[in-house]
């Protein structure tokens, strides 16, 4: 089980937002509350003490420049290209999971449940004061540390089972061919074990190949 780990102040925190398109060269009204929008959030999230670190279109790119940048959280501004953000945001951060929060001035609240199972920590819509911006990505925060936890816990869980799997098996085959019986055949891999300074299912693992190595 993974320690609570203390959460680092916002100051340290390094903040990517990213945005649905960039500015073209004649920009529609759409285009220009977009901008302003952007401009508004990042002057939230430094008044609130974030460090915004980049600001980045989502495009097919962004993996890579995430990658670059190894951000703490990221911000997704996103109006209604939203699911096409979203779809890049997703695929950037599969391999490296990070906390995201989605903000949206969408009415259209079908698309939470979505955004929360691609993995989106926090789905708000609302607008981005610095009084409501903090405590939006400190619960965000506080999600996706519980949610690492719990997958940490049950990817152990996993392997203990199938450790414990691998060990009966181990077990059994002593206990068939060399005629032990089930203590005898546990202390004699928990010795091989120790004189090898392996764990007890790595040699139970070797066993087991050898076994069906020679058949």
């Amino acid at each position: 089980m993974m320690p609570d780990m203390p959460q680092p102040p916002a100051l340290h925190l390094r903040v990517v937002i990213i945005l649905p398109v960039t500015m073209s060269l004649e920009p529609d009204d759409d285009e220009v509350a977009e901008v302003e929008r952007t401009r508004i959030l990042r002057i939230a999230l430094l008044e609130a003490g974030y460090n915004v670190v980049a600001t980045l279109p989502g495009d097919r790119f962004l993996p890579e420049r995430l990658v670059q940048i190894q951000p703490d959280l990221i911000v997704v501004d996103a109006e209604s290209q939203g699911r096409d953000i979203l779809e890049h945001v997703v695929m950037a951060t599969r391999d490296e999971r990070r906390p995201i929060v989605m903000l949206s001035d969408d009415p259209d609240t079908s698309y939470v449940r979505q955004a929360i199972s691609a993995g989106v920590s926090t789905y708000v819509v609302a607008g981005t004061t610095a009084a409501q911006i903090k405590p939006v990505l400190d619960v965000a925060l506080a999600r996706f540390e519980h949610e690492e936890r719990l997958r940490s816990e049950l990817a152990d869980a996993r392997n203990q089972l199938e450790e414990r799997k691998v060990i009966d098996r181990a077990k059994g085959l002593l206990m068939t061919r060399q005629g032990l019986s089930e203590q005898e055949a546990y202390s004699r891999l928990r010795k091989a074990a120790m004189d090898r300074g392996l764990k007890l299912a790595e040699v139970a693992q070797r066993l087991i190949d050898a076994a069906d190595l020679l058949g």
